[in-house]
C-alpha cells in the first residue's frame, strides 16, 4: 500500500505539498527593482489588464508600467472622472466605474466586460480603503476593509472567470500586506459585531487576501488561471499608509523630522516605482509561468517564517507565516466568502 495510512500524517503531507512551492526561486531581481525594470524586455501587445484602484498610488504606477510594456488596461474606479483625470497622457489606458463594496456595481461591471467578449489576460486587485479609526460599514453592514480589500475582488474575481479562462493563460494578482502575519478571519464575527480594532481588521482583510490567491490557485489552475498574492513594500505617500498620520509614520521610522519618506527597501520602506514592481512581477514574469497559490514579495516568492517578529522602527516584518497560505483555510474562507455573497 502506498502513501501514509494515517489521517493526520496525510493531513501533514497536503500541507507540506502546498507550502514546499512557498519559497525564493532566484528571479534576479530584488527590493529596490522597479516595475519599468521588471517588465524591460517583456512585450504586452494584445493582453488585456484590469487594475482596481489603477489611478492612485502603486495602483497608477502599475497602470502606467503596464501599458508602457504594450497592454490594454482598464482601470477600475468607484469615481470615473477623477480617475480619468489622474491617467491623462497615458496610452492605451480606459477607466470604468466599479464600487468595491455595491454589488450592484461589481455586476455591473462584469456583465459588461463579457458582453465585449475580451478575453482577460491579467486582474490587479489593488484597491483598498484606509483603515478608519472607527468601524464603518457598507450596505449590508459589512466592515469596510473586508468588504473592499476581500470581499468586493472576491465577487468581482467569480464574475469575471468566463474572460479570465478565454485568455487561455491568465493572472490573478491581490495586493496584501506583510499585516497577513498578524490576521486571523474572525470565523463568526468576520465584520466585527463586537471588538473592533482598526489595525485587526485591516489585518483579516490583508489575510484573506493571501488565502484567496491560494484557494483561486487550487481551483482554477486547470483552467489556466494562477493566482498571487503580493506585498507590495510600505510606499510612504500613498493615500492608504498616509492615513496612519505623520507622528505615527515618523515613530514607525517612515518619514523624517521634516516628512520627508525614508526610503530603505531592504527594510521594507519603497518608492511608489519599487512597491509596483512586485505586482507587475506576480502579473507579468515567465518564472511564474507553472507556480501558482504563492506570496510574493521583492519581486521573489517569500520564504515562510513563522518566527514572532516585532514591527519596529529598523524591522517590518512581511515575510509569509504558515497560517497564511494554510489550504483548509483558503477553503473555509471561499466558502464563507460565498455565503456573504449571498445574504
Amino acid at each position: 500500500m502506498s502513501g501514509p495510512s494515517n489521517p493526520v500524517a496525510a493531513l501533514g503531507d497536503r500541507k507540506l505539498g502546498m507550502t514546499h512551492k512557498q519559497h525564493p526561486i532566484g528571479s534576479g531581481f530584488n527590493a529596490a527593482s522597479t516595475a519599468d525594470e521588471v517588465l524591460a524586455g517583456v512585450e504586452l501587445g494584445g493582453k488585456n489588464i484590469l487594475v482596481t484602484g489603477g489611478h492612485a498610488g502603486i495602483g497608477l504606477e502599475t497602470t502606467r508600467a503596464l501599458a508602457k510594456a504594450g497592454a490594454s488596461v482598464t482601470v477600475g474606479a468607484r469615481d470615473p472622472e477623477r480617475a480619468a483625470r489622474a491617467l491623462v497622457g497615458l496610452e492605451r489606458v480606459e477607466v470604468r466605474q466599479l464600487d468595491l463594496v455595491d454589488p450592484g456595481s461589481i455586476d455591473a461591471f462584469t456583465s459588461r466586460w463579457l458582453e465585449s467578449r475580451r478575453p482577460l489576460h491579467v486582474l490587479v486587485n489593488n484597491a483598498a480603503p484606509p483603515a478608519p479609526r472607527t468601524i464603518l460599514r457598507d450596505s449590508r453592514g459589512y466592515e469596510l476593509q473586508f468588504a473592499t480589500s476581500h470581499l468586493g475582488h472576491f465577487q468581482l474575481t467569480r464574475g469575471l472567470l468566463p474572460a479570465l479562462r478565454a485568455a487561455q493563460g491568465a493572472r490573478v494578482v491581490v495586493v496584501s500586506s506583510g499585516a497577513q502575519r498578524l490576521g486571523q478571519i474572525r470565523w463568526d464575527d468576520p465584520n466585527f459585531s463586537t471588538g473592533y480594532d482598526s489595525r485587526l481588521a485591516y489585518a483579516q482583510a490583508k489575510l484573506a487576501n493571501v488565502l484567496f490567491a491560494v484557494e483561486l490557485d487550487r481551483r482554477f489552475a486547470r483552467d489556466g488561471i494562477r493566482g498571487y498574492a503580493v506585498h507590495p513594500g510600505v510606499v510612504v505617500g500613498t493615500k492608504l499608509n498616509s492615513s496612519a498620520g505623520a507622528d505615527k509614520l515618523r515613530a514607525m521610522g517612515l518619514v523624517d523630522d521634516s516628512g520627508r519618506p525614508i526610503i530603505d527597501p531592504e527594510r521594507g520602506k519603497k518608492t511608489v516605482q519599487q512597491g509596483a514592481s512586485t505586482i507587475v512581477f506576480a502579473a507579468t514574469s515567465p518564472l511564474l509561468a507553472d507556480i501558482g497559490g504563492v506570496y510574493l514579495k521583492d519581486n521573489d516568492i517569500s520564504r515562510l517564517d513563522d518566527e514572532p517578529r516585532p514591527l519596529t522602527a529598523d524591522s517590518i516584518p512581511s515575510e509569509v507565516a504558515s497560517h497564511s497560505i494554510d489550504p483548509e483555510s483558503a477553503r473555509r474562507l471561499w466558502e464563507l466568502s460565498e455565503r456573504l455573497l449571498e445574504t
